[in-house]
């Protein structure tokens, strides 16, 4: 996104700001993820030995870990790159978070959601380099957008077993 949202020469400093922020979000909301789905993953074979199942890593810390992560990465973006680009990271994480990550227990839908979540990266590099929303980040966003569903019904096919366990609602053990 970063690349093609960039006019003329790309700016490499710029560029490594928004992989930092980005990285310091996804980890912040990633870190959250697990603290949130600690029960399902204990209950999965391919997520029981994560540190919050495993036991080798508190609840509390991993709240603090997470919250630390997603706010240190939202305000980088902010002061390195661009508030816009701060701001859909926010949204990104928030929807992974509190959309997609609760209806995994009780709806299929929850792929829809998540899907978005997933498609909005390319975005924030779009507006990272670009300032302001183009055509061109809604495109890259159609793409991936489109893309994860034959992607991730393939991974839950695969893993429709450990779902069903976990009493999550993923279109394979549904359907």
């Amino acid at each position: 996104g970063f690349l093609l949202g960039s006019a003329g020469t790309v700016d490499g400093v710029r560029l490594a700001h928004t992989a930092m922020g980005t990285l310091l979000v996804s980890a912040g909301a990633c870190a959250l993820n697990m603290l949130f789905e600690r029960d399902v993953d204990a209950r999965m074979r391919r997520t029981e030995s994560r540190p919050l199942p495993a036991q080798r890593l508190h609840p509390g810390e991993a709240l603090v870990v997470g919250v630390f992560l997603l706010v240190v990465g939202i305000v980088y973006l902010m002061g390195f790159v661009n508030g816009l680009t701060a701001l859909v990271a926010g949204f990104t994480a928030s929807v992974y978070l509190y959309v997609y990550t609760p209806l995994k227990k009780i709806s299929a839908l929850n792929t829809l959601f998540g899907a978005v979540a997933g498609a909005l990266p390319p975005v924030m590099g779009w507006t990272a380099a670009a300032g302001r929303f183009e055509a061109g980040a809604w495109v890259l966003f159609g793409i991936l957008f489109f893309w994860q569903f034959p992607h991730f019904f393939s991974l839950a096919w695969i893993y429709r077993e450990d779902y069903a366990r976990a009493g999550l609602s993923m279109l394979p053990v549904v359907e």
